[in-house]
């Protein structure tokens, strides 16, 4: 039978168990072992059968159990203890209060998805990881973080699998009663709200739910409330899912919707206002329309408004590709924007002008959210160093005339957040080497290049501790599979093969994530007879754990998961190729730590980061993977593989394929698996221990989400406060007033002579040039902008590259044409073919980049040809 209405019945705890209501509801405890074994000794049996997730122990746990803990000394000296740990951890001081720089006041960190831990699952792969991943290292520094998102009553869909392999999806309903969230309540009890102004005079209204994640607070939206029609109260059902207006209605809930409750919050509270606002991807971007907003309210115009948001504004772009992004039709964004809609005191145009693609090769119908972002922040940022470089020239059509090193986007690589994604006995190993306390640092904190202490393990310690992590994946593996097979339809007597399925003695290869095409979930499978090969190799065998989830909305990808698992079925290859269905944070906490290798095969540079290979190697997993991402920028031969790739241009994509799954192949035979089992004198394999050694002492450090935290904070978000504190309303009508003249004079300005001192093109290393140089400005003058010199090394076209720039310094006043002479020196510090060019650009002091208008002036054609002219 099916109940009618459904309740959520909380325990009454007894009073000396109260502290046990606090620790439930930090989520601290998802990375906090300490917290997490004592919710497990208040019952082993219904903690696992929680999925470890205290709230819904605390829920199923008898009052006779609890009576009997009340009375348990023990268990309250434990409960104390730990109670006490969390009071610390969340008051005391930590790295962001010893700094001696005047830090943000607050940061606004907003994501369309957070991955905290299972029990909140309000994530559907790396973008909402990596963002969790950045509350929690925020959290361990004592960064004043506040997180904002959305909180979707299905969450990411639930993966099953057909007898035939086909993905089935499943949104299992979310009671928030049942989450570890409490509602944000106004002081009379009621629930605090946010409303957004639809078209035809509707409202769109949210609740606020609040999860505490250690010391930061993350404040998710909720439309399912009773004040909303049925078609709004849907707004907030699951992530990435619905149409365009669904999805335009999501991300203007995220972004206005999620300002009004950050001012919310912090009016109850009395937690201080954000100083910056972090844009995690564009989803987010309409907060910047609102924070204009309320400063029009306040008597600012728009322009100036424009300004002073963007001083405190930091967009991180995590797509390196345009399809990635999202864009809506120009009509359907005017929509809800205006006088009968949202945000009515500004004009639609202007909203309209911050995400049009008004540039070479854009869509100009198209409102991209990423464009919008970019435009509304003074900061900005990919995920890697080659995420970096794709994002510059992705994104220099907002920047013509600059080259695309000069676009002013630069880049923070991902971390990952080590307590979560360590393995307790991967921990233990390492405090038994350096202590508890520095252990713990060292995960959090960071700052040291490398972990030298790895290198005074015996290898029989690190050799036993990788045996024992590939034992538990297999039992993992067996029970999910088992589980697995039972959905598709099998009986009990047809699964006796499972408990031969996986070895712990054979090397053990993970491949796991989301199956976009460009990833490549089935390039394994390009040549199946060597793939047999190498899985039922006599001597030297290798197995392999795949899972993934594809797009619902994704027929090539989940065609993808089918071959793949249609291959795992064969019952010649079964027990050495598994297929694991559900894909999430419980799986990947087993998995990353069970393997031996981490394979990553995507299209190159389609990977802005790829943090799943960060978390394997933090538990001493190598990684063999295609140059992207991050592994571009790290990998040494000292700790890992690089597959090598046909990314030529015009490369067929087939040929590609094929080409590099040979690569992947011939790795695999000749490197990799003899390393894994060759034995050294000791009869362990020693080579293979020394490249888990350098993956700890060397990656562990870089692969930290607290390094990428901190370098947030040093390179991002305090010049953003430090520009926001600059930016006061005079100056930011100043700046406004400023950027309209220069626009509107910029078309007069020229570089009109160039005279050198150099009278022949053959010069020695160290020679230094005069140069003299005349420009108009128009009606700006020398305070308006910088004269530079720019020059390097050339190709054969006369392209200056690793260029280096020298501003000129004006000589006497203007010239009775209006035009000025600037002079300056031009060293020869580089030898072979050589060149320069002189060019102008705008100069403020608020600016935070020379290319931030887009505008620069240089020599005309002819002037060129004719090169620099002697001086006489």
């Amino acid at each position: 039978m099916k109940a009618i209405r459904r309740f959520t019945v909380r325990p009454v705890l007894p009073e000396p168990l109260r502290p046990l209501s606090d620790l439930a509801r930090n989520l601290r405890w998802s990375w906090h072992a300490e917290t997490r074994d004592l919710f497990q000794s208040v019952d082993p049996g219904r903690w696992a059968a929680s999925g470890g997730d205290p709230v819904r122990l605390l829920g199923s746990v008898p009052p006779a159990r609890l009576a009997e803990l009340s009375q348990d000394r023990r268990f309250l000296r434990r409960l104390a203890a730990v109670a006490g740990d969390l009071n610390d951890y969340t008051t005391g001081d930590r790295w962001y209060q010893t700094q001696q720089e005047e830090l943000p006041a607050a940061i606004a960190y907003f994501s369309p998805e957070f991955g905290i831990t299972a029990a909140l699952p309000q994530y559907s792969g790396g973008l909402g990881i990596l963002a969790g991943d950045h509350l929690k290292a925020a959290s361990d520094l004592g960064v004043p973080l506040i997180g904002v998102g959305l909180l979707y009553r299905h969450g990411y869909f639930r993966q099953t699998l057909s007898r035939d392999g086909w993905q089935q999806e499943h949104y299992p309903v979310l009671d928030p009663n049942e989450l570890p969230v409490v509602q944000l309540e106004e002081p009379d009890g009621t629930p605090a709200q946010v409303a957004l102004a639809l078209p035809g005079g509707k409202q769109l209204h949210a609740r606020i739910w609040q999860a505490q994640v250690g010391r930061v607070p993350l404040l998710m939206l909720d439309s399912d409330v009773e004040e909303n029609d049925l078609g709004e109260r849907g707004v907030t059902d699951r992530l990435y899912g619905g149409g365009s207006e669904h999805r335009l209605l999501q991300e203007m809930l995220l972004g206005i919707g999620g300002v009004r409750a950050v001012r919310t919050y912090c009016r109850l509270t009395g937690h201080p206002e954000p100083e910056v606002f972090h844009t995690n991807e564009g989803h987010a971007g309409f907060l910047g329309l609102e924070r204009i907003a309320e400063l029009c309210a306040q008597g600012l115009d728009f322009d100036s408004a424009l300004e002073a948001v963007r001083a405190g504004t930091v967009f991180t772009t995590h797509t390196p590709v345009p399809a990635g992004i999202d864009r809506f039709d120009r009509e359907l964004v005017a929509r809800h924007f205006g006088p009968d809609a949202e945000l009515p005191r500004i004009d639609v145009e202007r909203v309209l002008r911050l995400g049009m693609e008004t540039y070479p090769g854009g869509e100009p119908n198209l409102f991209n959210m990423a464009v919008m972002g970019l435009r509304l922040a003074q900061r900005a940022n990919g995920v890697s160093l080659l995420h970096g470089n794709v994002s510059r020239e992705m994104f220099s059509g907002l920047w013509p005339g600059f080259d695309a090193d000069e676009v002013p986007i630069t880049s923070v690589t991902n971390g990952v957040h080590a307590p979560t994604w360590v393995a307790p006995e991967v921990f233990r190993l390492g405090a038994r080497q350096i202590g508890l306390q520095r252990a713990e640092d060292a995960l959090t904190v960071g700052g040291s290049d490398r972990w030298d202490t790895v290198a005074d393990i015996p290898d029989q310690d690190i050799w036993e501790l990788r045996r024992v992590l590939r034992e538990q994946l297999v039992e993992e593996v067996r029970e999910r599979l088992r589980a697995s097979w039972r959905q598709r339809g099998a009986g009990t007597a047809e699964l006796g093969w499972i408990d031969g399925v996986l070895d712990p003695d054979v090397l053990t290869i993970g491949f796991a994530r989301r199956v976009p095409s460009y990833k490549r979930l089935t390039l394994m499978l390009r040549d199946r007879d060597r793939l047999m090969e190498l899985l039922l190799h006599p001597e030297r065998p290798v197995q392999i754990v795949v899972a993934g989830k594809a797009h619902p909305a994704d027929d090539g990808g989940k065609r993808l998961v089918q071959e793949l698992v249609r291959f795992a079925d064969d019952p010649r290859v079964r027990h050495r190729i598994v297929f694991l269905p559900d894909y999430g944070m419980g799986m990947a906490q087993k998995l990353y730590p069970g393997c031996d290798i981490w394979l990553n095969n995507p299209l190159r540079p389609l990977e802005a980061c790829g943090t799943s290979g960060m978390k394997a190697a933090l538990n001493g997993c190598l990684n063999l993977s295609v140059l992207d991402g991050w592994w571009d920028e790290w990998f040494q031969p000292d700790f890992g593989w690089a597959i090598p790739t046909a990314d030529g241009v015009g490369t067929d994509p087939d040929h590609r394929d094929d080409m590099e799954a040979a690569a992947l192949y011939d790795l695999l035979e000749q490197r990799v698996t003899p390393r894994f089992y060759e034995r050294g004198q000791s009869g362990l394999p020693d080579r293979w221990i020394e490249m888990v050694r350098q993956t700890l002492s060397l990656l562990g450090p870089k692969v930290l989400a607290g390094r990428m935290v901190r370098e947030y904070v040093e390179r991002l978000y305090a010049p953003a406060a430090l520009a926001h504190r600059s930016m006061d309303p005079d100056a930011a009508r100043d700046l406004a007033e400023w950027k309209a003249r220069v626009r509107g004079a910029w078309p007069a300005v020229t570089v009109d002579h160039v005279e050198t001192s150099a009278s022949e093109t053959l010069a020695e290393l160290g020679t230094t040039l005069g140069l003299r140089v005349r420009v108009g400005l128009g009606d700006l003058g020398p305070d308006d902008v910088e004269v530079q010199v720019v020059s390097g090394r050339v190709d054969e076209e006369d392209r200056i590259g690793d260029a280096t720039v020298v501003p000129l310094k004006p000589v006497g006043s203007a010239e009775q044409d209006g035009r000025w002479v600037y002079e300056g020196a031009l060293s020869l510090d580089r030898t072979g073919p050589f060149g320069y060019t002189v060019r102008i650009l705008p100069a403020h002091r608020l600016l935070a980049s020379s290319a931030e208008l887009g505008l620069v002036a240089g020599p005309s054609e002819e002037l060129v040809a004719a090169g620099g002219l002697l001086m006489r």
